[in-house]
């Protein structure tokens, strides 16, 4: 029988989109890898990276720049995944970083590590000599993200300046750098959260169960829930009560926030996320709540 329905969903389109964009980096590129957390856009852009390549193994390495305040059942997650795809994983321990004082563990009530992971995850590139790093940011993140191009170019130092940005047309990219300088490649860049739930639906992905509502014990910090963790600083005027709550990110506890939800599956998350008015970030990461101009000003000086 004839197909009579030759309309392409928007899903379809995205991930055409996105398929296209690490073939052309596997074809381009010497040393790509793809940053992955266990997180859910990172979760995203391995199912892309399987289909790319299928039945081939994906041609590059998985990187997770682990500040050593992730949740526990992320850590896992992103274990197996790994193994499940005979995918070869390094880690970039921050950890590592602040023994080799290369930087300083922050102090005092909001200290958080996450800042630190741009000293880490240059050193990470710099050692392991990649030339394209594949990460899985959005463009309705925050605003300075709008301002980079699919292929991020950044200089030696793995800084990135808005006006060295090449021009990239429909989608022709250009990917040719010294040695020392990298890309920083966004293949879901045209990909909203929603789009991401969407997308986590129709291929019945597995994600971390924190994403799912469930009872922790928290504590209200401007407006956030943070967890209680022994690597989180509270304050005794932070008391900890214990509430259903789910994830919207996962991150460094230190700054990760919760949100009250009830939602347990796919559907109710993708029913909840459809009303809200509040992005991702501003809901739930505490260190992303500056300036557009601070945010841009991070992205410089080589943050993710």
């Amino acid at each position: 029988m004839l197909q009579s329905d030759y309309t392409t969903s928007q899903l379809d389109v995205l991930e055409a989109e996105a398929i296209h964009i690490m073939r052309e980096v596997a074809a381009e590129f010497e040393r790509p890898c793809l940053l992955f957390s266990g997180g859910k856009d990172s979760i995203v852009m391995l199912r892309i990276a399987e289909k790319a390549f299928w039945p081939a193994p994906i041609p590059f390495p998985l990187m997770h720049v682990d500040t050593g305040h992730n949740f526990a059942e992320v850590i896992e997650f992103r274990d197996r995944r790994a193994a499940e795809l005979s995918a070869r994983l390094v880690v970039a321990s921050v950890q590592d970083s602040i023994d080799a004082g290369r930087v300083a563990e922050e102090t005092g009530r909001r200290a958080s590590r996450n800042r630190l992971q741009t000293t880490t995850l240059l050193d990470a590139i710099e050692e392991h000599e990649f030339d394209a790093v594949f990460g899985g940011a959005r463009r309705d993140e925050e605003k300075a993200r709008a301002k980079e191009r699919v292929f991020s170019f950044r200089d030696d130092f793995g800084q990135w300046d808005p006006k060295n940005q090449r021009p990239e047309l429909w989608n022709v990219y250009n990917a040719r750098i010294r040695k020392g300088e990298h890309i920083r490649v966004f293949p879901l860049s045209n990909w909203t959260e929603l789009d991401i739930w969407d997308y986590i639906r129709r291929e019945g992905i597995e994600i971390p169960s924190i994403y799912f509502a469930h009872t922790r014990k928290v504590f209200e910090r401007d407006g956030m829930l943070l967890a209680d963790a022994d690597v989180v600083n509270r304050d005794e005027d932070e008391p900890v009560f214990e509430t259903v709550v789910r994830y919207r990110t996962v991150g460094d506890m230190t700054c990760t926030g919760a949100v009250q939800s009830n939602a347990a599956t796919v559907e109710e998350i993708i029913a909840e996320i459809a009303v809200t008015r509040i992005t991702e970030r501003g809901a739930t990461r505490a260190d992303d709540r500056s300036s557009e101009a601070a945010m841009e000003d991070r992205k410089k000086e080589g943050y993710f």
